[in-house]
This record gives structure tokens, sequence and C-alpha cells, in this order.
């Protein structure tokens, strides 16, 4: 290595998002990059709303190597892309996009990935064979739907206030195995997994759910994270489920296999889980 090498500028990344400054991607990129040896940097980077492509093209010309993309900017992503990965094309969104040496963009989504080894590694659970209730039908559950499927759970029911964006979903993904559409209020029987898919828990609320949905082997997962319990975990905590989990282990997932696709390296998740923990007051 010459001495030139030392001044070399180091790979820029980021995360473009509006709202963004409560963003912990910087913090997790820093810790993956310290752990693995790799000179980059991470900026969270505020986008005004319909000027997400002006945004990618200052990055791009400011040398950026790959980007996050957080709300509400991944189905921009998802247009602006040359290249889109198959879990993207089914995701119909993006969330991490890699800046090629050409200056084409390729498209990824780390979403399912995330959530699956939370679940798998984290959590210790399998998804074999398991029925499993997913609510909500917006863009974070069709990101998770294909990944869900690749572990071979034996169904998904996807439940929505809106029944018809649920049977959507189901007729876009019947092809990778069972799945139906249901209102909340008509759900029956006990699921082995329930994820909360929702926006509700931002806002301190709960899907309207009927009883007998939980039974004490249930897991009640919440994509969402928070320094106490959601009010999703909460109800499945007051159902009788034992283990309940706030989505914090999917974030950190996710971005690792985001830190992977830009560097080629893997990065040690728990570490950087149970800093945030910690942080978040929770351990």
């Amino acid at each position: 290595m010459g001495l030139l090498d030392f001044d070399a500028k180091p790979d820029g990344y980021g995360v473009m998002g509006n709202p963004i400054s409560h963003s912990r991607s910087p913090q997790i990129h820093a810790q993956f990059a310290q752990q693995t040896n790799q000179r980059i940097t991470y900026e969270a980077i505020l986008v005004d709303l319909g000027g997400f492509e002006n945004g990618v093209g200052n990055f791009q010309g400011n040398d950026g190597k790959g980007l996050n993309v957080t709300v509400p900017f991944k189905e921009d992503a998802f247009r602006l892309v040359d290249e889109l990965s198959l879990r993207a094309k089914r995701a119909e969104a993006v969330n991490t996009i890699k800046i090629n040496d050409d200056g084409s963009l390729l498209g990824e989504n780390t979403d399912g990935v995330g959530l699956v080894r939370d679940l798998s590694n984290n959590l210790n659970f399998s998804l074999k064979g398991k029925n499993i209730l997913v609510l909500g039908a917006g863009g974070a559950v069709r990101g998770v739907l294909a990944p869900l499927f690749e572990h071979q759970p034996s169904k998904i029911t996807v439940a929505n206030r809106t029944v018809s964006k649920a049977e959507s979903l189901a007729l876009s993904f019947g092809d990778l195995g069972e799945i139906s559409a249901s209102a909340f209020e008509h759900l029956s029987g006990a699921f082995d997994l329930i994820i909360n898919g929702t926006a509700a828990s931002l806002a301190g609320e709960l899907p309207p759910l009927p009883d007998g949905l939980v039974t004490s082997a249930t897991l009640c997962y919440d994509m969402m994270y928070a320094a106490k319990p959601t009010p999703f975990m909460e109800w499945g905590s007051a159902q009788g489920a034992e283990c309940v989990s706030d989505g914090l282990g999917m974030l950190v997932e996710q971005a690792a296999e985001s830190f992977k696709i830009w560097r080629g390296v893997e990065p040690e998740t728990g570490p950087v889980i149970k800093q945030i923990r910690t942080e978040l007051g929770g351990g």
C-alpha cells in the first residue's frame, strides 16, 4: 500500500427519507464498518417530497456508492432504478440501491430477509409448517411475503381493514403457497405467528382484532420498534402469548443485508441489536 492510499476518500453511503432525523441507520452502519474494517461514510439525508430523483442524482454526482431508502420513497426508488432484484420485483418497492461502477442503479429489497433472519436466528422461531397471520396490506407487508414463503409455512392469512387490498396481495402471491385474505373482524382460530405490518403502532393504536387468535405458543411480532412494548405487543401478552417481540432485530438484519450487498462482507448483528436495545432502555 502506498502512502497516497491512506488519503483515498472513503466510499459514501446514506439513507434517504422524510422524516429522517430519527433514523438509526448511520449508527448501525458505522458499527458494521468498524467490525469489518471498511472505510465508509454514512449519512441520513432528508429529501423533499417529490425530490427523490434529484436527491439520488446529487448523491451519485458526489461519488456516492449506495443508498438505503425509507418512507415515503421506496416506490419512487422502485421506479427509478435501472435493474431490479427478484425480491424487489415481488415487493414492488426498493429499500437498497447499489450504484454500480458504470453508474447504473441496482434496486434491492432487504426488508423481508431482515424479518425472516430476526425470526429464525434471533428468536429461534422456525417458520416451516406454521400458520401465519399478517396484519396490514401495505408496502411493508408486500415486502415480506415472498421471503416468508421461502421458509415453507403451511398458510399465510393477510388481514386488513380494507379487504380488497388484502385480496389483491393474496392474488399476487398465490403462486408461492397457500394464502388467503380476511377482514380483521372475520378472523378466527389460533395462529402460530402473528405479524403486525400496519402502521397502527406509530399512532399508539391497535388493529381491531377479535379474541381467540393467540395461544401461549403464538409469537406476536410487531414490525415497528420502540423503547417500550407497542400496543400490539401488549395485546399479544394480554391474550396469553408467552413470546412477543418488536422489529428492532428486523431493522438491524435488513441493514446487514444491505451492507453485504454493498461491501461483500457480512457483519455481526447481535452486538448492534444489543447496544441499541440498551440505549432504548430495554436491556
